[in-house]
């Protein structure tokens, strides 16, 4: 039953757990910033690579898939993305905000002003580092109002220029293409994207619909720690399906609509000359 999910998506495991690697093609010898050494780093930064991708995930509980859902998307996707918007990709920040699930096993959280003050001190030295394009790409919601002040704060104190990217939001019209319907934390959008990277990381055997619940409207209640761990944005839709096809064919179409935002975004930036 298993074999067949697991043959489908294998270059894309590959791609997720391997270096970022770009040969024949002009480019470094790596994508991955941690895998060069000085001196091609010097050769290319700035002169002919000035984007860096910075992932920046959170631990929590993701329903039937990996705590670490929030490391694994963005990081996947910087690495999958790097060459078409010439970037290099920076170890990622792997611990963020996390509020409703921190009580579930394997969760943890840091303090809103040490994440803000750490990230910020790792995208000021990206800034010295003569990169002129900070990209946060960002995996977990809880760290999304830090990060934007973050972002705002380095670019002005550095003279960059930051975007950052919360891809689940841009991306819930290619989750209504794909799936027919919306998803939700550790829903069919998340639960898929990670089954593309490895499908040994979800667990249909563990799920029922009884670990969902849908999101309350605004104002209508709160619950800490959150009652499930997978928290759908709308009421009946959204429920996990693990669909190995419809994983990869998402994983693709959102990593193309991320890359796709970061070239339009730099190219309007030099449009303006900003």
């Amino acid at each position: 039953m298993h074999k067949p999910m697991l043959a489908i998506p294998l270059a894309l495991v590959a791609l997720a757990a391997a270096p970022a690697v770009v040969s024949g093609q002009g480019g470094p010898s790596t994508r991955d910033m941690e895998r060069l050494n000085w001196m091609e780093f010097r050769e290319w930064v700035p002169a002919k690579v000035n984007t860096v991708l910075l992932p920046i995930g959170s631990l929590e509980a993701h329903g039937v898939t990996a705590n670490g859902t929030d490391i694994l998307a963005p990081v996947a996707m910087s690495r999958d993305i790097a060459a078409r918007v010439n970037a290099l990709v920076a170890p990622v920040v792997p611990y963020g905000i996390t509020a409703s699930l921190g009580a579930y096993p394997g969760g943890l959280t840091v303090p809103d002003d040490v994440f803000r003050a750490y990230v910020k001190a790792v995208a000021l030295g990206l800034a010295r580092g003569k990169f002129r394009n900070l990209i946060f790409v960002n995996g977990h919601g809880g760290n999304t109002a830090a990060l934007n002040a973050v972002a705002a704060e380095v670019s002005e104190q550095a003279g960059v220029r930051s975007l950052v990217v919360n891809w689940w939001t841009l991306c819930s019209d290619v989750t209504l293409e794909v799936f027919g319907e919306d998803g939700g934390h550790a829903g069919e959008n998340e639960n898929a994207y990670v089954m593309a990277i490895d499908p040994t990381l979800t667990h249909p055997e563990r799920y029922t619909p009884a670990l969902a619940t849908p999101n309350p409207p605004a104002g209508a209640w709160a619950a800490f720690p959150h009652p499930s761990t997978i928290m759908l944005y709308k009421d009946g839709q959204g429920y996990p399906k693990f669909d190995q096809a419809k994983a990869k064919l998402y994983f693709q179409k959102v990593n193309d609509k991320v890359a796709r935002l970061i070239q339009d975004v730099v190219k309007k930036w030099d449009q303006a000359g900003v």
